[in-house]
């Protein structure tokens, strides 16, 4: 912070009021941000709307299976609304339930309860806290006369001194201590303010501190949506850390496949008092190659670390062996302190010959990056079947639960996982995880459709599949009844069309002639036309200035 900023933060010092740090988290911005990050309490949030720490409390010990199932969370937030009248069974529980609006949330007001009703010493209500805790059912049922007589003596009728017991019973189930919940919601409110005032420093850091391919990627794609430029890793600016420059982060050098810590300081030592490298062979000729193997040398070019240097990562791959063995003969040299005499014009001559072949393609060089990182950083292959999948549901929709169970659903997506399984009949079958630009999914392929696509479900192949949504599991999941390579697909258009637009609408298709097939939304139904159009951006743009854009659909 003190580099980049120029401030030094006392984070035990900073606003628990702070408005900023209440806005971004009521919005629901809680990714990266401590014990806020799942999509249930991202919702718990929002609904809450902190406007300060102390509203924060209560999220965590809120957050659990008995809450959330009990009807608890509802009432909470109602009561803090004030959408819903909050009342108390007794007048002696408002003190010591308003800060909660009248739910039981905290173990320490279970003693508070049974020492104002029941005249419990401090003593007897930590035993009660505790047997709750474990269901001890001979130390409870002792209790509760004790509970009872208790009442009795300070006035407390009968009925509702029984009612209030059987609810502290109902409360074991999921209660929560406050001190540890104002603990966690402090490191929440710490982390959530250096997100809203210092983003680019916050993410940073994060990044620094996963150092796990996954977790990354999942941190990479946040900060980008934060609107934080990625810088690519390079070995003349990368550190060991992910670090923040002007404005942006650059990509750290640890974080890349095969290439440890230790390595990469070795790496900035050389830079910081040797200047910048030249070259490949440069490189190789200067680090300690101990630390290094090929595999590594090789990962730092396929991610693009040297393209400041030359872009040619082809060409550089092919050159790794001689680089590596020069290099490794000019570090042998100068540990026995003969300095090489022909070393400057050995890297000056190699510059000028790197191999002149001609670069892989787009894809394959996303592939490369996937195999340094563990993920896609510069691009994605499904950037390539963008206009292809513009009509099809997103998985994100799905996830959400946008569709109901057994629905017919067509999304098309990048196969990152596939397990076959041998069924007990001895038949094949297949769980894949497909992923497109808005999440994951699991899709289970029974027999009959994986022996049509066994070929083809492999990682890294672009397909599409139409299947029903499953949700009879923990997880919602797609039921494959086909799949396809995305590259042999072909969309078809469906267009809702008033009666007095149709002929207009058809000369638009005959004067865009290609092979996919057009329908028609007639008197409801939808009728197959006799023509095949290409389904390019000036089709689009017709059709949109005709009969607009949500009255037609490409999938």
């Amino acid at each position: 912070m003190k580099k980049t900023c120029g401030k030094t933060i006392d984070i035990s010092r900073i606003s628990l009021n702070d408005k900023k740090t209440a806005e971004m988290l009521s919005n629901g911005d809680t990714g990266a941000v401590f014990q806020m990050e799942s999509a249930g309490m991202k919702k718990l949030v929002k609904d809450l709307k902190p406007k300060c720490f102390a509203d924060l409390i209560p999220t965590v010990a809120l957050y659990r299976p008995g809450p959330l199932a009990s009807g608890m969370v509802e009432d909470f937030i109602a009561g803090k609304h004030g959408t819903k009248k909050v009342e108390y069974l007794h007048q002696k529980l408002e003190p010591i339930l308003k800060e909660t609006f009248g739910v039981i949330l905290y173990q320490e007001q279970v003693m508070q309860i049974v020492q104002a009703l029941a005249g419990f010493s401090l003593g007897q209500a930590d035993l009660l806290r505790r047997a709750m805790g474990k269901k001890k059912a001979e130390i409870l049922l002792a209790q509760k006369e004790n509970f009872l007589q208790g009442c009795e003596k300070n006035g407390v009728e009968k009925n509702l001194a029984e009612r209030i017991f059987e609810l502290l019973l109902n409360f074991a189930d999921y209660g929560f201590n406050k001190s540890h919940s104002a603990a966690y919601a402090l490191i929440a409110w710490q982390t959530a303010y250096l997100k809203a005032h210092f983003p680019a420093e916050f993410m940073a850091a994060m990044l620094s501190s996963v150092m796990d391919s996954d977790k990354i990627a999942v941190y990479v794609e946040l900060t980008k949506k934060m609107g934080i430029k990625i810088l690519p890793p390079d070995v003349n600016f990368s550190g060991v850390h992910f670090e923040v420059e002007n404005g942006a982060i650059r990509f750290a050098l640890s974080a890349i496949k095969n290439l440890g810590e230790f390595a990469i300081s070795g790496v900035v030592k050389v830079r910081e008092s040797g200047g910048e490298f030249k070259s490949l062979l440069d490189f190789c000729s200067r680090v300690n190659l101990r630390d290094f193997t090929r595999k590594s040398i090789e990962n730092l070019i396929k991610c693009g670390a040297f393209d400041s240097i030359d872009s040619r990562r082809t060409a550089l791959v092919e050159s790794i062996e001689f680089a590596f063995t020069e290099g490794s003969r000019k570090n042998k040299d100068a540990a026995n302190g003969q300095g090489g005499l022909f070393g400057e014009e050995i890297i000056s001559k190699t510059e000028k010959t790197l191999p002149n072949i001609s670069e892989r393609p787009k894809i394959e060089i996303l592939a490369w990056e996937k195999e340094a990182f563990g993920f896609y950083m510069s691009g994605n292959p499904l950037e390539e079947f963008a206009e292809t999948f513009s009509g099809f549901i997103k998985i994100e929709e799905i996830q959400r639960g946008k569709f109901h169970n057994n629905q017919n659903v067509r999304i098309g997506g990048l196969v990152t996982e596939t397990r076959q399984i041998t069924t007990k009949r001895g038949d094949l079958m297949a769980n894949i995880t497909l992923e497109d630009l808005s999440g994951k999914i699991g899709v289970t392929i029974f027999p009959v459709v994986f022996n049509k696509c066994m070929d083809f479900i492999l990682a890294d192949e672009i397909i599409i599949v139409s299947g029903k949504v499953d949700m009879s599991g923990d997880k919602i999941k797609i039921v494959a009844n086909e799949i396809l390579r995305a590259q042999d697909y072909t969309p078809d258009i469906y267009l809702t069309v008033a009666e007095n637009l149709q002929e207009k609408v058809l000369d638009v298709l005959k004067k865009n002639s290609g092979e996919s097939a057009a329908y028609f939304k007639i008197s409801g139904r939808w009728r197959k036309q006799n023509l095949k159009v290409a389904i390019t951006e000036n089709l689009r743009a017709e059709l949109t200035n005709l009969i607009g854009a949500e009255n037609f659909r490409v999938y």
